[in-house]
């Protein structure tokens, strides 16, 4: 394939589990605390390609959760995610740790939360409400806190649900992240990988392309150009004009 190798990953925790008494303000201390967090399960897929893998403690056992999505992550230039910086990366790196694993190679993280909130105001910022702000369609309905409780629980039927929320959730990331590909100012640039043409779109790699106008600097002028792929704007990589300055003594 030309391109970054970029994985959508979306994974689910589980609840910390403590001893309160009362509902409302409380501050719970770690002696209180019966279980920590952890990852209960991931969704994953390869940009381009149609499966989504699924991996669960219930289904394969804590130890491939953590020792396979670190297996994923090594193979990745990148990964596609929707507030992944803040939380799905920082729980998998913890799994990780926990498990005596050293980190996997470092990759590129494209958090879709991030482009949202600075490029656009929706209402609402969640998945949910921009996906379906966008036409792309709705995330798997869980019924709430329960489906966690029972998917602890070991529940079968649970799990099946779970899976399928967690799977679709990686799948509308995937298509949030195809429509918002022109507004991405940050991304692994195509021509940095293998049989991806250098002079192309930095973000969709296309190599069709439109002359609009002069991007400029303090000191340069650009060719500006418009991609026919995506619809990003980006400029050339030589200036076509410079100021001469010298300082003064």
């Amino acid at each position: 394939m030309t391109g970054p190798r970029i994985l959508t990953l979306d994974c689910e925790t589980s609840p910390n589990v403590a001893h309160v008494w009362g509902l409302f303000q409380q501050t719970v201390s770690l002696n209180q605390l019966r279980e920590s967090t952890r990852v209960m399960c991931w969704a994953a897929k390869w940009y381009g390609k149609k499966p989504v893998e699924f991996r669960s403690e219930f289904h394969d056992g804590h130890d491939v959760v953590v020792s396979r999505m670190h297996q994923l992550l090594d193979e990745a230039d990148a990964v596609v995610h929707y507030n992944g910086k803040r939380f799905d990366m920082p729980h998998l790196y913890r799994e990780m740790l926990l498990a005596g694993l050293t980190p996997p190679s470092q990759v590129q993280q494209i958090d879709l939360l991030q482009v949202v909130r600075a490029q656009f105001r929706f209402t609402s910022n969640k998945l949910q409400h921009v996906a379906t702000e966008l036409g792309l369609g709705s995330k798997a309905s869980t019924g709430g806190h329960e489906l966690w409780v029972k998917c602890m629980a070991g529940n079968a039927w649970a799990w099946g649900q779970m899976k399928k929320y967690n799977k679709q959730d990686v799948v509308l990331t995937e298509q949030l992240y195809d429509r918002l590909l022109p507004w991405i100012k940050v991304h692994p640039h195509q021509g940095l990988f293998d049989g991806a043409a250098a002079d192309g779109c930095p973000n969709c790699g296309s190599t069709d392309r439109q002359k609009r106008g002069f991007a400029y600097t303090a000191q340069s002028t650009f060719q500006q150009y418009r991609c026919d792929g995506c619809g990003k704007w980006y400029r050339g990589t030589k200036a076509t004009d410079r100021v001469a300055t010298r300082s003064i003594a």
